[in-house]
């Protein structure tokens, strides 16, 4: 696998005061070069994984079924789950989707490139490999520069279909190292675009049916959304079409997680350690904490708390320590994201069989 450190090239162009001309010529050239190697790779078949402001994706050319299908033997993704297509711009809608509504392609002006995902009736000639089978496809243009670099590289015909890069089921990663980490040589090339500044999966919005549906909150807020299209969104019906992380356990590390409120935390960590369990925190608040936990102190901020979530569950799965204790946080629009990816990642420790007393 080779590793292509985009941000450490593009980090350091910015800093003009401390290089000269011909230095900057030189790595803005590297830069261009390694992501043009990261095309050329994708277009011969390859498996590239790539950064985009929410999470770090697994790419394949959108167009080659058999590359597409990689991607869900490195991930074990079962194959009728549907991928999205990354494209370039808005002005590309068209080629991947037909029967676009016009609130469709007010959402894209608006939000695009973004944490926006839209679902739509797929073109004939999309593959089965990338729709999971369905008559959709999901479409986003990323915000991210390294991503809408290796777009323009691989040309207008071509998509990034492209799933966080991570197993099927597991936390997505937010920085290079995690997709190092997790999936290791399984993929040809890694792009490092450094840390994802959203940290959470896109919103995803379904006009498949009826009236727009959301079917995935993200940093995207539902008001935002509405605001646009000048009526409420639906929630997800039961016809709504497949998409991804919508399977009610999901985003979840090895270590079971328990989303507990604050009073309840304190009980459950004083139980499980007087079991002789190992034990993490992750809390809004400044409570004590029996003596033994590893504690983080997540930021107050919605916002700030989403950009750091993943990575600080990937720590703490780290630890060896035998369950992942989180403080529920508050109820709230602003939250609906982070609770949503918690709630998923708590309910796989259900079924991994794990309990909580408290």
């Amino acid at each position: 696998m080779t590793h292509l450190r985009g941000r450490d090239i593009s980090l350091t162009v910015a800093q003009q005061d401390t290089i000269d001309s011909e230095s900057d010529s030189m790595l803005e050239q590297a830069l261009q070069k390694s992501i043009q190697a990261a095309a050329d790779n994708l277009l011969r078949g390859g498996v590239v994984a790539f950064p985009t402001e929410t999470v770090y994706g697994l790419g394949a050319d959108a167009t080659n079924p058999e590359a597409v299908r990689r991607i869900f033997e490195i991930k074990g993704r079962p194959p009728n789950h549907p991928l999205i297509v990354h494209i370039a711009h808005a002005s590309l809608l068209d080629q991947w989707a037909r029967e676009i509504p016009e609130a469709a392609r007010r959402l894209a002006e608006r939000f695009w490139p973004g944490p926006l995902t839209l679902i739509l009736r797929r073109q004939r000639h999309v593959p089965d490999a990338v729709t999971g089978g369905q008559d959709s496809v999901g479409l986003r243009v990323p915000n991210h520069p390294l991503a809408l670099e290796l777009l323009r590289a691989l040309g207008p015909e071509h998509g990034l279909a492209a799933p966080s890069a991570n197993r099927f089921g597991r936390i997505s990663p937010t920085r290079a190292e995690h997709v190092r980490e997790e999936l290791g040589e399984a993929v040809d090339m890694v792009l490092d675009g450094g840390p994802c500044q959203v940290g959470l999966e896109s919103t995803i919005v379904s006009f498949v049916g009826g009236k727009p549906q959301l079917l995935r909150p993200g940093s995207i807020g539902v008001a935002e959304i509405e605001a646009v299209l000048g009526e409420p969104l639906a929630g997800a019906r039961h016809d709504a079409p497949r998409a991804p992380g919508m399977l009610p356990a999901h985003y979840a590390p090895n270590t079971p997680v328990w989303l507990l409120s604050a009073d309840k935390l304190e009980i459950e960590a004083h139980r499980r350690l007087a079991q002789g369990q190992r034990i993490a925190a992750l809390t809004l608040s400044v409570a004590a904490l029996p003596e033994g936990c590893v504690r983080q102190i997540m930021p107050p901020d919605p916002t700030d708390y989403a950009r750091e979530l993943y990575a600080r569950l990937r720590a703490m799965d780290a630890t060896g320590c035998d369950a992942i204790l989180v403080e529920a946080p508050p109820q709230q629009a602003a939250w609906q994201a982070v609770l949503d990816r918690l709630e998923r990642a708590a309910r796989a420790a259900l079924e991994q069989g794990d309990s909580a007393d408290a």
